[in-house]
């Protein structure tokens, strides 16, 4: 069975609004000899690969780091980023779809990617859904009580 999270997919603007509401400033990777800034809204997940870290950006390109998963999960915005498995960290404005199994859990991510959703993790991960989609909604809800200015 498959559940739909969201009724549509979230445009690049509306990413971009949601990310100066939850205040998802640029993340400061370091490179060799220098250190280069990256919209931290424009991940859409994080995969460790022992001391190091692949990013997966929304226009398809990836990006290196030399630094591990657990160090990079504290310099993101938690409101966003999830952790559903040792390997992975998801950011939720990307989320498409959950797959529930008997087996396992897994997500998939508007890029394509499918990523699996720990056992261990499963419940918590559901409950980091449902808190954000929540917030979306205020949010949401706010814009539109908001007056329009002439």
């Amino acid at each position: 069975m498959k559940q739909q999270l969201s009724p549509k997919p979230l445009t690049t603007a509306h990413v971009e609004q949601i990310a100066q509401q939850f205040d998802m400033p640029d993340l400061t990777l370091p490179f060799w000899g220098y250190r280069k800034k990256m919209p931290m809204h424009r991940i859409v997940r994080l995969e460790g690969e022992g001391n190091y870290t692949l990013f997966h950006f929304v226009d398809g390109s990836q990006l290196m780091v030399s630094l591990t998963l657990k160090k990079m999960e504290s310099r993101l915005s938690s409101k966003v980023f999830v952790r559903p498995h040792k390997k992975n960290i998801i950011n939720l404005l990307y989320l498409q779809d959950i797959h529930p199994d008997r087996q396992q859990l897994t997500v998939s991510l508007v890029n394509g990617d499918r990523v699996e959703v720990s056992r261990r993790k499963a419940s918590r991960f559901i409950k980091q859904v449902r808190g954000f989609q929540q917030e979306l909604e205020s949010l949401h809800e706010d814009a539109e009580s908001v007056p329009m200015m002439a």
